[in-house]
């Protein structure tokens, strides 16, 4: 099964967005990136409604009025690039990217904890990879003047740089939660309570009782 948005879990994780998970550098490093990502997933959001008017506007001009389009194209683009890319992190840190679930239930507890740290770790080297990769071509893209092929021309830098800022925080999001599993356990890391999907409502309701890593007591039915 593949993790998915759920509105229900969604809202629990931004009532409990300010509170403090951990202590020391690693809580004050994990509040700012919830801060940020908050404020990037809004943004984003905004990005894709734009998009969606910019593609409005060129459906109406284009076929309706009868008038050539050059921009809303690209332009729609680029949003849903920043969105895509810049929002990565944010997701990541609510474990909403599609995953497969199917080794879950077959694995023990403890397997199943070096299994998804070993997957953290796996991710974050293809990230660093993206990441320095979109660097280099936001690079070229600056120092050679790359332009877009269309009549419109815009940089081709503008993507390279959604791209590459998008990539670098999810990696910092990986390196995060990480060191959030080695230094206090997986429930730190939002392993053992994933934030979104059918996943995390069938784990919040089969969590055995007793205190987690960070002295919450948790039962049946959630924590108190």
């Amino acid at each position: 099964m593949s993790h998915g948005f759920d509105a229900a879990t969604a809202a629990a994780e931004t009532r409990a967005a300010d509170e403090a998970r951990l202590p020391g550098l690693l809580g004050i490093l994990d509040r700012a990136m919830r801060l940020l990502n908050r404020v990037i997933l809004a943004v984003g959001g905004l990005c894709l409604v734009s998009a969606c008017l910019v593609l409005t506007h060129s459906v109406v001009v284009r076929y309706l009025l009868k008038q050539p389009t050059d921009w809303q194209d690209e332009m729609a683009v680029f949003l849903i690039i920043g969105a895509t890319f810049l929002s990565a992190a944010g997701v990541q840190a609510k474990r909403g990217h599609v995953a497969i679930e199917a080794l879950t239930g077959l694995l023990s507890p403890t397997a199943n904890r070096v299994r998804l740290l070993l997957a953290d770790g796996v991710s974050l080297v293809f990230c660093l990879f993206f990441a320095w990769k979109s660097w280099s071509l936001d690079h070229e893209a600056w120092v050679d003047g790359q332009v877009s092929q269309s009549t419109w021309g815009p940089p081709l830098w503008i993507p390279y740089t959604l791209m590459a800022l998008g990539m670098s925080l999810l990696c910092l999001q990986f390196a995060l939660q990480i060191a959030e599993a080695l230094a206090y356990g997986p429930r730190a890391a939002g392993w053992a309570k994933p934030k979104i999907g059918l996943g995390a409502d069938l784990n919040r309701t089969i969590q055995p009782e007793g205190p987690d890593p960070m002295g919450r007591t948790v039962t049946a039915k959630g924590e108190r």
